[in-house]
């Protein structure tokens, strides 16, 4: 398919487009959020969909489009969708967690208006808040090259979204409950691929097709809550040539680790004998392993797909060394990473190092989990308005944990977790593991160079073995047990931006905090004013509006 072909049928199917005053295009989405009762998992049960969807609808985008959601909570409760990997520059007012926006009431709507800027690749949205994730409400996102940007690839026949993750088949109320208690979630009762699994008695309808000697692109995001999860395709070998909005030295891999919160553009020809075979997702690092499967059918197929699945890689240094293999296609046009257009991210002098140490407590039979000692709680009043009306002081306070903590803290202290760094500074942020479990982080508002992932505990010494060439620009990094992770990145884009643990019971019981960067000018060079459809609530709530920034 001719590419600006390709592209004007994902703008068509996409929502309505227009265009004022020579802006960019808009596309307009309403959605209806509901419950309802289906069996992704072989067992009724009550999900999350949008518009009678599950997962939600895709949402097929071009570099600089602007993106207008309006959101109709039918739910029983507050809800709040975040749009993970897409930065909203200068505008975190759309970031859709709960430190930066009230949630929408039950049976009221909100519109979120957001532009997806020079962020290439594959990404996906889901609910914020409480254990909203666990019932669904997820779909993917992505944002296309415009046509005088060049990708490093052929234009292929056809573009998937795979979204992989783990399932528990009791409701998102019962797992909270089940937090809250003190428990953990335990293992999940299935893997999901695009919210089903396949049986493999012949009664499967294909997930996807492919024409023979064609070439695809399948865009992998796992979704879950809780597991890493391997990824393969039968007799498929799978090229990497972008992750995260980040174009990558292409490298063949015949199955890929995919870590939570974190999506994968893989290109896949047809060029097997013409039969069904399986994709495959499996949980890693996991006791017992739990798999799903999903159909792929040649268009001219005439066989069944072979029970014979692959095996997945055993242990966690395998998923180490496949990082390795991991490089940034610099020779590529875009996608570009933060700080704009900066190639030579290792040349920049270290503004401010944070080291976040992972920690857990059981106290009392109290379950939380802590970023250097403190477990976040978020307080009625979202920061980022607390911040933009004044009284931030009545809210939370900043830095109040250390930014090189020298051990494991001993006990957890319950409290909003609000680091300040300063505007258009270069901050290293290591991650360091003590526990048992893989960890994974995202940042929003950010994607960060990922320059080394070690066993161990980070010491400076280690800088020495950092990729400051070719580091792939992301928003996620996994933590291997008893290990340390590096990022590094430029604070450039102003706002309050959550940094959290993609484990769900993790991220519900506080490991997270919240990143503010301002400037004292209070200008639209800086950040875009407050939305006139903001939804207040708490302290702010009646407040009269700031002036605007000019």
């Amino acid at each position: 398919m001719e590419r600006a072909t390709f592209l004007l049928l994902l703008c068509l199917l996409a929502g309505t487009m227009s265009t004022v005053k020579g802006e960019d295009p808009y596309f307009y989405f309403t959605w209806n959020i509901t419950y309802g009762t289906i069996s992704p998992a072989g067992v009724p049960q009550q999900v999350i969909l949008i518009n009678n969807e599950f997962p939600g609808p895709n949402i097929n985008s071009t570099s600089n489009n602007n993106i207008v959601v309006n959101v109709f909570n039918n739910l029983d409760e507050p809800f709040l969708f975040t749009w993970a990997g897409i930065q909203q520059r200068k505008n975190s007012w759309q970031d859709g967690v709960a430190g930066t926006n009230c949630p929408i009431p039950v049976g009221s709507n909100f519109t979120y208006h957001f532009q997806v800027k020079d962020q290439i690749g594959s990404y996906f949205y889901y609910p914020s808040l409480g254990m909203h994730r666990a019932a669904g409400g997820f779909g993917g996102l992505r944002v296309n090259s415009r046509l005088l940007i060049p990708v490093p690839y052929a234009d292929p026949e056809d573009d998937y979204t795979v979204l992989i993750g783990d399932w528990y088949t009791k409701s998102h109320t019962a797992l909270a409950k089940l937090l809250d208690s003190g428990r953990s979630l335990g293992r999940p009762q299935a893997v999901l691929v695009n919210g089903q699994v396949a049986k493999g008695d012949g009664s499967d309808k294909p997930l996807f097709t492919m024409k023979p000697g064609k070439t695809y692109k399948y865009r992998i995001c796992n979704v879950g809550l809780k597991n890493s999860l391997n990824f393969r395709i039968q007799g498929h070998p799978m090229k990497l040539v972008e992750f995260e909005g980040s174009h990558t030295v292409q490298n063949s891999y015949d199955s890929l680790d995919v870590h939570l919160g974190q999506c994968f553009g893989v290109l896949v020809t047809a060029d097997k004998d013409p039969k069904d075979y399986y994709m495959v997702a499996s949980t890693r690092f996991t006791k017992s392993i739990v798999t799903g499967k999903g159909i792929i059918r040649y268009t001219n197929g005439k066989g069944p797909a072979s029970p014979e699945l692959p095996e997945a890689p055993v242990g966690w240094a395998w998923s180490l060394n496949q990082f390795r293999s991991f490089h940034w296609n610099l020779t590529a046009s875009a996608a570009r990473p933060n700080p704009q257009g900066s190639y030579h991210y290792g040349q920049i002098n270290i503004t401010r190092t944070v080291k976040l140490i992972n920690s857990v407590s059981r106290d009392n039979s109290k379950l939380r989990y802590a970023l250097n000692g403190i477990s976040h709680v978020d307080p009625e009043t979202p920061l980022k308005l607390a911040e933009y009306f004044g009284i931030a002081e009545k809210v939370f306070k900043y830095d109040s944990i250390p930014d090189m903590p020298q051990s494991v803290p001993s006990s957890v202290t319950l409290q909003p977790n609000v680091l300040n760094f300063k505007h258009r500074t270069f901050i290293e942020i290591i991650f360091e593991n003590h526990e048992k479990s893989v960890q994974s982080f995202n940042l929003n508002g950010y994607s960060f160079f990922k320059v080394a992932i070690e066993p161990g505990t980070w010491t400076p010494e280690k800088r020495k073995c950092y990729n400051l060439l070719d580091a792939v620009s992301r928003h996620t990094v996994q933590v291997f047990p008893k290990s340390w992770a590096a990022i590094m990145l430029t604070f450039d884009n102003v706002g309050v931006w959550n940094l959290r643990s993609e484990l769900a019971e993790n991220r519900y019981l506080g490991q997270q905090l919240y990143i503010s960067v301002i400037t004292p000018e209070r200008s639209l060079r800086d950040e875009y004013n407050i939305p006139e459809n903001s939804l207040l609530c708490g302290l702010v709530k009646g407040l009269p509006k700031p002036p605007s920034y000019v």
